[in-house]
């Protein structure tokens, strides 16, 4: 099993929620984006993008599972195939909640659509101004792209999250407005962003969206690599270096687990959108408003059931 989670860390580092319904249970869908918001339970059409995950990444559909799980302790959820983006299972997926710092998975698809991460970012004063989780960034001081990145997804530091967004578009509301085009070019409908980092602000999401942003994150190799890493030594302005550990707590339990993301403010509660993957099945969590106490069991628990472990 650990080989198995190591190699899909590698490989992929060689380039990682729906309506409440009667029995907790919706029929299979995909959720591929369309020109208007689509219902949960109804089909849609193809995707014009690939859903295809890497040649040499071992997938198959996941089977869905003979019994509903046991419903969650948390405000929403959703449970998805990450090769075919069926819903497995949610409650209250459609619900519109804050979803604090798993909406930095956004803010890493649109800079990874918008220059190289070998370009250097200069940080500005603007930047610095992101309490309470921060790298500590200063003005004039000079980071990699990619590095940055790296840090954000790990550590979920909020300035950093600022200086990508401004060094992306030139201004944090126009790095906004690129999130809330990126999140409707991936089906999100249901979302509306303001800020880069998910510190409280006019702005929500759904499980199932954020699910939906989860199905694309999969399968951008930069991103994947990021998220599945458990420590990453992080280079500071001064030369010296930093060894940063991930805040998803799964990713040190469990082999199998692959990322991708945790949050939390007082509006939105504890979130946590989770990947994992056995035998070539691979499966996306996403949890909202949960307790502190019960994010990490109600997110393993809905891991192991969409992965029949």
């Amino acid at each position: 099993m650990r080989l198995f989670a190591l190699f899909a860390c590698l490989t992929t580092s060689l380039g990682l929620i729906g309506c409440e319904s009667v029995g907790g249970r919706e029929p299979a869908v995909s959720y591929i984006p369309t020109a208007t918001p689509i219902p949960v339970a109804v089909p849609v059409p193809e995707m014009p993008v690939s859903r295809s995950l890497p040649s040499n990444f071992p997938s198959r559909p996941l089977a869905l599972p003979s019994s509903p799980p046991r419903t969650p302790h948390c405000a929403s959820a959703c449970v998805m195939d990450a090769l075919t983006g069926r819903v497995l299972y949610s409650h209250n997926g459609s619900q519109r909640r804050q979803v604090a710092s798993t909406q930095k998975l956004v803010t890493a698809l649109v800079v990874l659509d918008h220059g190289s991460l070998n370009s250097n970012v200069v940080i500005e004063p603007s930047d610095t101004h992101a309490d309470p989780t921060k790298l500590g960034l200063r003005a004039g001081q000079t980071y990699n792209k990619g590095e940055l990145l790296h840090a954000l997804m790990v550590r979920s530091y909020n300035d950093v999250a600022l200086a990508l967004a401004r060094d992306t578009a030139g201004s944090v509301p126009r790095f906004v407005n690129m999130m809330n085009a990126k999140a409707r070019s991936m089906g999100m409908y249901n979302s509306r962003f303001a800020n880069p980092n998910g510190l409280p602000a006019d702005q929500y999401s759904t499980a199932i969206d954020m699910a939906r942003c989860a199905y694309f994150a999969y399968r951008n190799p930069s991103l994947r690599n990021m998220v599945c890493t458990p420590t990453f030594n992080f280079s500071l302005s001064s030369g010296r270096n930093t060894l940063l550990r991930n805040t998803n707590k799964l990713l040190e339990k469990y082999p199998w687990v692959t990322g991708m993301k945790t949050g939390y403010t007082n509006a939105a509660g504890r979130c946590l959108v989770s990947s994992g993957g056995v035998n070539g099945r691979h499966a996306i969590v996403v949890v909202l408003g949960c307790k502190p106490s019960l994010i990490w069991q109600e997110s393993e628990n809905l891991l192991k059931w969409a992965l029949q472990i």
